[in-house]
């Protein structure tokens, strides 16, 4: 067996760890405590901003309560993206709906002559069939039972993931009174001239993908502070950052989440949510470390 280099820290020696690289403990009990129920190496994440690698040391004046100030901003952050985004998704779930049954079938999901590149499309339909197969949901089985297995597209959209809701929208045929238009349509956004236009294929998946890498990253509690995001939403030219960053942060994401807006209601109540949330953590949190510029609530605002 291979053997690692580095060796498992007792809950003593990562406070110790902790004290030798400068923190200020104020009760060992505390941070005991904090350990055994968040974990060391999940609290690392949270005080990269506040560690000189070259030094080895935190910065001068560090406390393990800055480290979970921003532990518990990024819990509260999380919840209130995730909360959203899940506003998104029901939204576009019910948008794709209504712009397929343009064609007056139950079942169009299985007509590839709407689906431009037929091998993905068959791709697709395997990812599609796989998710329906899984289900456990009542209205799945209600199919499986009384309708000969068929299942609807306002069903099979119901239990389809992010992603591949993603993959079907971005194999639309486009051209004008076809689906995707229809679609396209809820998220148009306004030209340098002031002109509405509707995104293309492409920058609509984009948001989309990166809307569900966030989604997930908030269900399965990563961190999203402090975190570079490896995906690249197209981004309108009047949102841009310059120069633009070296890699994608939460920014970049939520620019992403506006343009997929369920409402501009909704999405006010958010934005408003998020300035709060930031302004009760003035001081903890750095707006750099999340790459949003100065004037960031100017381009999240509708």
């Amino acid at each position: 067996m291979y053997q690692y280099p580095k060796q498992i820290l007792t809950i003593e020696q990562q406070v110790q760890s902790y004290i030798d690289a400068g923190m200020k403990i104020t009760s060992q009990e505390d941070v005991e405590k904090a350990l055994k129920s968040i974990g060391f190496y999940r609290l690392r994440g949270y005080s990269f901003q506040l560690y000189d690698n070259a030094a080895k040391k935190y910065v001068l004046g560090t406390k393990f309560e800055d480290v979970i100030k921003l532990y518990q901003f990024d819990q509260e952050l999380s919840a209130l993206v995730f909360s959203m985004i899940s506003k998104i998704e029901v939204a576009l779930r019910v948008r794709l709906v209504e712009a397929l049954l343009i064609h007056g079938e139950p079942l169009v999901l299985q007509d590839s002559s709407i689906f431009k590149e037929k091998k993905r499309y068959w791709q697709n339909m395997a990812t599609v069939a796989s998710e329906i197969a899984r289900s456990n949901d009542v209205f799945i089985k209600h199919n499986f039972d009384n309708h000969d297995g068929e299942v609807p597209v306002w069903a099979a959209v119901e239990v389809l993931s992010f992603g591949t809701l993603s993959k079907i929208i971005k194999n639309l045929k486009t051209g004008t009174g076809r689906s995707y238009s229809i679609l396209a349509s809820n998220y148009q956004y306004k030209s340098k001239k002031g002109n509405l236009v509707k995104p293309s294929q492409k920058m609509l998946a984009s948001w989309i993908q990166g809307a569900s890498v966030l989604r997930n990253m908030c269900a399965h509690n990563s961190r999203i502070y402090n975190r570079t995001i490896h995906t690249t939403p197209e981004i309108l030219d009047v949102d841009k950052i310059t120069p633009p960053p070296a890699h994608n942060g939460l920014y970049q994401i939520l620019l992403a989440m506006k343009y997929l807006r369920s409402s501009d209601e909704e999405w006010t109540v958010f934005v408003n949510a998020f300035d709060k949330l930031i302004q009760n953590n003035n001081g903890a949190v750095s707006l750099a470390a999340m790459n949003l510029p100065a004037d960031w609530k100017e381009h999240l605002s509708v």
